[in-house]
Order: structure tokens, then sequence, then C-alpha cells
């Protein structure tokens, strides 16, 4: 009889947080902004995806974070001034706060890792990199304790392959690794009056890639930062904030505390004055009071 009990009331247990868990994302459900019809230029013009639900992605293989593999890491390749290097510092913050997981900054490596056999002058006289020798030759290696996603960060533009003009980045979803480069994130030069949009383009950019990592497919219904862009303006309109579909997915592989990341993204927006960005988490904040 002991037996019976103790296990009617663990189940009892698990259904209340599976309520409770569930409650949330029908909170903030409310505050998705349904996609309009994509017009000549975005994303979802020339790409027709089918996109991706919550039973597909429950169903599909995975990775979620155990005791040995648990650690976001950051590996700066090249030569960062003082504004860049605070932007990498910002990254890891939101990184650790966006994905609920330890972040850590690895030692920045030299350019001189790139041989000139991966390098060119791009289309705009400008050096370049060759993205996927940088995925296959330094992360793919880079296999720091307790990995479970490596993003490579260059300030030096990239390409992924000759007939390519550029690439913003790139990355290997079965190997858990990625590369994205700030060049043309900085509007020709990173300054304090460009910091804030540049900043969020780049949480954009990099959270949208570990995403992928972590099994999330592009979103098609909602505004949301796991849409598809085609263009730095396309980035700079949609949103920063995970739309209620893929915040349930992210939470269901991590299993973190739903109010404490919000809470956590609410401090940072406001102390990094990310103004737009801390407008989408108050609204949040306010629908599951």
């Amino acid at each position: 009889m002991k037996k019976i009990t103790f296990l009617i009331i663990i189940l009892l247990c698990t259904t209340c947080v599976n309520q409770n868990g569930n409650e949330y994302f029908d909170q903030i459900e409310k505050n998705d902004v349904e996609l309009a019809k994509p017009v000549e230029g975005e994303w979802l013009y020339s790409h027709k995806e089918r996109g991706q639900t919550y039973e597909q992605f429950i169903n599909s293989k995975h990775i979620v974070p155990t005791n040995e593999s648990n650690i976001i890491y950051i590996r700066p390749i090249g030569n960062f001034n003082s504004l860049q290097n605070k932007q990498i510092e910002l990254l890891r913050e939101y990184l650790e706060i966006f994905f609920q997981l330890k972040s850590k900054t690895l030692e920045t490596v030299s350019n001189d890792i790139i041989p000139e056999s991966a390098q060119r002058i791009g289309h705009e006289n400008n050096q370049q990199f060759l993205a996927g020798y940088i995925l296959d030759n330094v992360l793919k290696k880079d296999k720091p304790l307790k990995r479970i996603a490596l993003m490579g960060l260059t300030e030096v533009d990239l390409y992924p392959k000759p007939e390519w003009n550029f690439v913003f980045g790139l990355a290997s979803y079965r190997d858990k690794v990625g590369v994205s480069s700030i060049y043309r994130l900085q509007d020709g030069k990173l300054t304090s009056d460009n910091f804030n949009l540049c900043l969020s383009r780049l949480l954009k950019i990099s959270s949208h890639e570990i995403g992928h990592m972590f099994g999330l497919h592009h979103c098609i219904h909602a505004d949301c930062v796991m849409n598809g862009t085609n263009s730095m303006s396309e980035t700079d309109e949609s949103s920063i904030r995970l739309c209620s579909v893929c915040q349930k997915k992210l939470n269901s592989g991590i299993k973190y505390d739903n109010k404490k990341r919000l809470l956590e993204l609410e401090e940072y927006f406001k102390r990094n004055n990310l103004t737009e960005a801390l407008k989408l988490t108050q609204k949040d904040a306010v629908a599951i009071q």
C-alpha cells in the first residue's frame, strides 16, 4: 500500500510540473507575432520551408545536456580591439542566460592558424577566410572539457565557397560547431555609436546558430530569432525573442526554470540598453503575472 501511495504522489507531482510548464508557454503565446506573407528578397519568399512542430522536435534526434556535456564555448579567432572584446564578453553572458547553460570564452587564437590556401581577397578587396576550413580543421578538433556546443568568432570576413561573395557564418549541426564573423555586423567599424546595434545582431545570429545545434529548425509561423534571414536588414527587423513554441522546444531538452530565464534576460537587456529587446521581455513578464 505504501508503494502504491508513493507512486501516486510522484505521478501527481509530475502532472503539476507539466501543467505549470505548459501554463507558462500558454501565457506568453499571446505575445507571439504572426509572420506576414513573405515578399521578394525575404528568406521565406525563396525558401519554401515546412517548419517544425513541437511534436516533430520531440521525436527528432537532438542533443540534451548531461554531466559530461553541458558547457557552451566561444573561440575567438583573430585580432580584436577593446570594443570587440567587450562584445565577446557580452555575448558569453547572453548565451549563458539564453540557454541557461554555463558558457565560457576560450583563449583567442591568431589568424595565423588559417593557411593561405584557405584565404582570399574578396570582391570588395577585403581579406576573407574559408568558413569550411575553420569548421573542419580548427573547431572540430577543439574539444574543451564538457563541450556541448562551440562557436568560433572571427573579425575577418568569411566565404563558404569560391562562387559566393561572403557568408555571415557557417555551422555543422551534427558536430555542434559553428563559426560567425563580426566583420559585416559592424557597418564598417565598431564604435560607441553603433555598439548596441552591432551587439543585437551578434546576439541574434549566435543564439540562432546555436539554437540549430540544439535541434531547433527555422521558425516559419511567428516573429522569432529562429526565423531564417536573407540579409542584414532582414536580421535587423527580426525578433531577438524565441516564440512560445520554440521556447517550449528548447525548454524540453534543457529543462530550465522559465521564469528565471525571463527575468535574467530582462535584467540583461536593461543593463545593456537594448530597448527593443527589453520591451519584448517585459511583455512576457507581464503575461505570466
